[in-house]
């Protein structure tokens, strides 16, 4: 084997050690939802839906036990497998915890993902009380990861250095508001929601602005590491 293959190898585990430890709350999230993804996986069908139900955020348990199921609802997921959700985590999760520090990156999270549910849940309660939705629709599940994730999404605007900042920012708006458009119901507007609030995060960023990220400088700084190697 070649001895820089090889040297690179063996200090593979220290830089995946170093990478995942500036990020712990990204990763002590993604390793609890590989272990809930574990057990989903090996549920039979009913006991699956009452597990699930009983950790949802839907008006009913909001009512009853909404500190419970506000917190265990962010630790299982809705759809998409586990490696999707690892790939999306380190897109923006861990970025912005880098950029933020886990505390502020944690009150993002938490913000958007509340924010979000009570407001969407209002709206679903809106829709019973009017007639627009079944009366049975308060105990419609509601679980998973993508509220907090469309927040974190969002306040990673404000790390963007101008001008790249704003078709970012415009980029996300539609992507959150085109579900609105053609299905509108409670999760659409639960995630745009959240990107509203992610946005609304600035107090938490002001003191980060002077550490923007631009993509031309992040090309220059390849191409100068490139022409030292």
């Amino acid at each position: 084997m070649d001895v820089a293959i090889s040297s690179r190898l063996r200090s593979f585990p220290r830089a995946a050690w170093t990478y995942v430890r500036r990020a712990p709350g990204t990763y002590i999230w993604l390793a609890i939802l590989l272990v809930t993804s574990v057990v989903m996986r090996n549920l039979p069908p009913d006991v699956l839906a009452r597990v699930l139900g009983d950790r949802s955020t839907n008006l009913h348990h909001l009512a009853e036990d909404p500190v419970r199921v506000l917190i265990s609802s962010a630790f299982w997921l809705a759809g998409g497998g586990w490696i999707t959700y690892f790939i999306s985590f380190n897109v923006f999760h861990v970025p912005a915890e880098r950029w933020l520090g886990t505390f502020r990156w944690l009150w993002v999270v938490v913000i958007a993902h509340v924010g979000a549910t009570y407001i969407s849940e209002g709206a679903l309660y809106w829709a019973i009380r009017h007639g627009h939705a079944p009366a049975s629709a308060v105990d419609t599940l509601d679980i998973g990861v993508s509220y907090g994730l469309a927040g974190v999404i969002a306040v990673l605007t404000y790390r963007i250095a101008p001008p790249w900042r704003y078709p970012y920012v415009a980029a996300v708006l539609v992507f959150f508001a085109v579900p609105l458009l053609v299905d509108l119901n409670f999760t659409a507007i639960g995630h745009f929601t959240a990107a509203l609030l992610g946005l609304g995060c600035y107090p938490l960023v002001r003191s980060r602005r002077g550490s923007t990220w631009s993509p031309v400088e992040a090309v220059r700084r390849v191409r100068r590491m490139r022409a030292v190697s």
